[in-house]
Order: structure tokens, then C-alpha cells, then sequence
């Protein structure tokens, strides 16, 4: 096994784990993890708890002692207690790293996702209830959700954005970020709210797979990320997040995630091998978490110049396959994609209610 933290923390980039399970929390895994594989931090969505939750028994008992009737609220209350005890796991990280790093995801209900108001309302009341200093609430980057962004970071919630796929929705969630950070400046309030915004990378290649050549498959995402993370650096180096950085802020740091290899052709590390860039996120699935500390030959880095990236985007543009244009309908696929998650995790919990009663 690689020294994990020597390669990655040394290029300036964290690993986390993209999985939760109660079993692998039981068991200690999280724990090897983060010994082991330098993983400094988790996060979760609808899709992952649909698995763990219908993948065995582990949550039966504690469905049974719930209590209520509302399988939403039961799944909260579970999703909570276990980002409690992965939060406790990370709580060092988070300690020596004074909050950039050790942090744990919970997600809003993807049926909020066109809903502002909504949104703001049941993050606030999942940050309230959790209680856990080292937790994000993930809002999906679409245009209702960058409105909620805003006053949630205003309101000092640590946020998670999710569901981005370009530079475009990129730059306007950073603009969310730091619209809240000036409202809370021009009020005197404490500039030191976390957040990290999610890029997705590895479904861009599945999307346009059957459209083009064997000889263009697996560029377009890689492509998209290097313009993804021009647009960060240019965010970073801006007036306006220099003047906030000046008073007190943290930079809103880039995520790569969905970075697990969906082509059984390519390398399983390609989208660890070639996002690694400092101040940045690399969530991993767990087979490619164990893929990198295996053999994983990360890169010297990414460039702040994407003018190769833009190259690599033309070309797939004269096939008519336009980043802005694909960059919405996935996040709307993905969108759909987690709100199917979450109703079958719904029926599921309803069931093992059912059962239990």
C-alpha cells in the first residue's frame, strides 16, 4: 500500500471516502481508512444510504425503536446518528486542520431541489438537529438551490454544494458563497463559514460515450474539470474573495466528485491520477480509494491555464456535443437520478416500518 498522505496531502490535495455504511462504522473501517489511507473526510447522498440501508439489517433495529410514522423523518434520524459517530471519527483531522478538513456530508431531500424557501428551511433545521460541528448540508447547485446557498451561508451553515458539472454552474455558486460572506462582513458577523463546491467528473464521459469515436472516450470530463478548476483559481485570486480572505474567510474549496471509472477500458485511477491540484477535494468510492492506495500514479498537477482543456472541448463541440448545453441536462439527470434514490429509499424504510410494526 502507498503512503497515501505523503503523495496526496503533500500535493495539497485531501481524500475522502464517497461511502457510509453502519457496518463499515461497527467494524472500524472508517477508522483503517483514515489511519491508513489518509482519508480526512466522508460524504454521502440519497443513493449511497438507499444501499446501505436496503443492502442488509443493519438498521432494522433502530427503525423499529423510532417510533415514528413518517419514513422521512426516520431516515434523518438515521443518516444523523451515523454522521455522528463518522463525524467523531474525524473530529481530530478537524481539529489539527482548524476546520479546513474533517468534515461530513448530510443531504437536503432531492425533492427541494427547485425549491428555495423549502430548502433553507429543512437545512437550517437538519443543522440545528445534528449538532455536529464538523457537518455540511448539501444543496444541489441548480438556480433555486444557489439562491438558498446564499442565505444559508449567511446564516453561518456549513454547505456542501452538489450537483455541479461545468465552470458556468461552478462560477455561480461561488458567487452564492460569496454574496452571503459580504452580507455577513457588511453586518460584522464571523466570515468563518465552511464550504466546498461538488464538481461531478466521471459522468460527462458516460454521457457522450456512444457519440463519438473509442479515441475520444474518457476526455471530455477530465476537459471539463481543468476549465472547472481555471475558474476556481480565477474565483481565489478575485478582489472580492481577497477582501473577504483579508477579513477573516476561508476560500470555498473545489470537490471532485463521482470520480469512480466507469469504462472497464480505462485506468480505475484516471479520475484520481489527473484532478490532483491543491486546496481541492477528491472524494473517492471506496473500490477506488483501494485502486489508488494501491497503484494510483497521481500527476505533477493541474494548471490554472485551460486553454488544452478548451482544445479538448472544441472538438467534442464541432460533434455538437456543447459543454453549457450537456452541463444541464446532467445536472437535471442527476437531479432525477436522486430523487428516484430517495423515493426508493423512502419505500424501503416504509416497509422495514411495516414490518417491525
Amino acid at each position: 500500500m502507498q503512503d497515501m498522505a505523503r503523495i496526496f496531502n503533500g500535493l495539497g490535495q485531501s481524500l475522502w471516502l464517497d461511502n457510509i455504511t453502519r457496518g463499515m462504522l461497527r467494524a472500524g473501517t472508517l477508522e483503517k481508512y483514515r489511519e491508513e489511507c489518509a482519508v480526512t473526510g466522508l460524504t454521502s447522498n440519497p443513493t449511497i444510504f438507499e444501499n446501505a440501508i436496503k443492502g442488509g439489517s443493519d438498521y432494522d433495529e433502530a427503525i423499529r425503536a423510532d417510533g415514528s410514522t413518517d419514513p422521512e423523518a426516520v431516515f434523518f434520524g438515521l443518516a444523523i446518528d451515523d454522521l455522528r459517530q463518522a463525524a467523531k471519527v474525524f473530529e481530530p483531522v478537524h481539529a489539527r486542520t482548524s476546520g479546513v478538513d474533517g468534515w461530513v456530508s448530510l443531504e437536503v431531500s432531492p425533492l427541494l431541489a427547485d425549491d428555495t424557501a423549502h430548502t433553507i428551511e429543512q437545512a437550517l433545521a437538519l443543522h440545528q438537529r445534528a449538532g455536529i460541528d464538523n457537518l455540511y448540508i448539501k444543496v444541489p447547485g441548480t438556480t433555486a438551490g444557489a439562491a438558498a446557498i446564499e442565505e444559508l451561508i449567511y446564516r453561518g451553515v456549513p454547505i456542501n454544494v452538489t450537483l455541479l458539472f461545468s465552470a458556468k454552474q461552478y462560477r455561480a455558486v461561488a458567487e452564492a458563497y460569496i454574496k452571503g460572506l459580504e452580507r455577513r462582513l457588511a453586518e460584522g458577523l464571523s466570515l468563518d463559514v465552511a464550504s466546498v463546491a461538488s464538481v461531478f467528473i466521471s459522468r460527462w464521459d458516460v454521457k457522450v460515450a456512444k457519440a463519438v469515436p473509442e479515441e475520444m472516450h474518457n476526455e471530455l470530463g477530465l476537459a471539463v474539470a481543468g476549465s472547472v478548476y481555471a475558474s476556481y483559481r480565477a474565483v481565489l485570486e478575485s478582489p472580492r474573495m481577497q477582501r473577504l480572505m483579508n477579513a477573516g474567510a476561508r476560500p470555498q474549496r473545489l470537490l471532485w466528485a463521482s470520480t469512480g471509472t466507469k469504462d472497464p477500458n480505462a485506468s480505475d485511477t484516471l479520475y484520481v491520477d489527473n484532478l490532483v491540484a491543491p486546496l481541492t477535494v477528491n472524494t473517492l468510492p471506496e473500490k477506488t480509494l483501494l485502486a489508488t492506495a494501491d497503484h494510483g500514479k497521481p500527476g505533477d498537477g493541474m494548471s490554472a491555464d485551460d486553454s488544452a482543456a478548451r482544445a479538448v472541448q472544441n472538438r467534442f463541440a464541432e460533434r455538437g456535443l456543447r459543454v453549457d448545453e450537456l452541463a444541464e441536462a446532467l445536472q437535471d439527470e442527476g437531479a432525477a437520478s436522486f430523487v428516484k434514490s430517495w423515493n426508493d429509499l423512502l419505500d424501503a424504510i416504509r416497509q422495514r416500518m411495516e414490518k417491525a410494526a
